[in-house]
């Protein structure tokens, strides 16, 4: 009988396990797509610990550019596996336009009006403005003032010693942008900007990098001095102590907003639109301006004067050049084909 009891005992217990088993591994998978380098490390150390403890729930993060992941909602389309994507807000417009987002619950209402996509299909988690950037320390032994003008960008002194992102990527674009309004142009009619960036430019171009960590590495051997990047990434890199400052050009500095959606599917989890709020609370928007160089998008955060460095806030916020979005993702794919044929050869 005790034998037939200690059978029955362990049956159940290998019953309960059994059950139990399912429930564990099932545990709640959250996938979020966005920025690599240290956009990620804040994201991964800020955000992701708080936000699993208080949902009960695994992030995944995968890093990549913003063309990365549209690229990964398109190969999903059908069978989405991304929950959340954070990318550009040129690259979002097209993924609203594609069907990829769903709409952003609980929108903020002291959100700044640029911050807001149409139809609240996304929303704007900070605020980045693109110029340039230049390694101090070399300057100032070389005995030469800081960059002031995009055109600087041509001047023989930077003979391959200047990076600029691809086309494919936002820093560039709005460099191309920029050159086509300043030179008769505008983003309808850009063949001025092309020519400017190929007979000009592009003699002083080590490389056209599209990695936040290799352009980092390019400037840290002492390879690159200078090149066309965003607050964000800048103030990222300096905050490491690399001695590396960012110019706003006369002309206008970019702006660029990073943007978030919670990806439309069937069975969409209720935890997306959580992520995106928790990137949206006052003291993450805090974080991502100390630590990576975002202006706030939130009218309630008070930011205290003394972590304002390179960040887009108050007066340079209001400065910034809006690139036309509708006209640029319509002439995009044709740009980057141009761009490898004339440009990247």
């Amino acid at each position: 009988m005790v034998k037939q009891l200690g059978l029955l005992t362990a049956l159940g217990l290998t019953a309960l396990a059994t059950s139990l088993a399912p429930a564990t591994a099932q545990q709640k998978t959250l996938y979020v797509a966005g920025y690599g380098g240290s956009f990620e490390k804040t994201i991964r150390t800020e955000v992701i610990p708080a936000f699993e403890k208080a949902n009960d729930v695994k992030v995944e993060y995968v890093a990549g550019n913003s063309t990365d992941t549209l690229a990964k909602l398109q190969a999903q389309k059908g069978n989405q596996q991304i929950d959340v994507a954070i990318v550009d807000d040129g690259p979002m417009y097209q993924a609203i336009q594609l069907g990829f987002c769903d709409r952003v619950e609980g929108v903020p209402s002291d959100l700044y009006d640029l911050a807001r996509f149409k139809d609240d299909r996304a929303v704007a988690t900070g605020l980045v403005a693109t110029g340039i950037m230049y390694n101090t320390k070399v300057f100032s032994e070389k005995g030469w003032a800081p960059p002031t003008s995009w055109n600087d960008l041509k001047d023989p002194k930077y003979r391959q010693a200047l990076v600029i992102p691809p086309i494919n990527n936002t820093y560039g674009l709005n460099l191309l942008v920029m050159l086509a309004r300043m030179n008769g142009g505008s983003e309808k009619t850009v063949d001025a900007a092309f020519k400017i960036v190929k007979s000009e430019i592009n003699p002083n171009v080590l490389a056209y990098e599209p990695s936040p960590g290799k352009m980092t590495e390019l400037f840290q051997s002492g390879q690159a001095v200078i090149a066309v990047w965003g607050t964000g990434r800048v103030q990222g890199l300096a905050n490491t102590g690399f001695p590396v400052d960012f110019v706003y050009p006369k002309e206008g500095a970019v702006a660029l907003l990073t943007a978030a959606c919670p990806v439309a599917k069937p069975k969409a989890s209720p935890l997306a639109n959580a992520f995106i709020k928790a990137l949206l609370d006052p003291r993450v928007q805090l974080t991502m301006l100390k630590e990576y160089g975002y202006g706030p998008v939130l009218k309630s955060v008070e930011v205290p004067p003394e972590i304002v460095k390179m960040a887009p806030v108050g007066a340079r916020a209001a400065s910034l050049v809006t690139p036309d979005w509708t006209v640029v993702n319509e002439k995009r794919e044709e740009w980057t084909k141009r761009w490898n044929r004339e440009v990247e050869r």
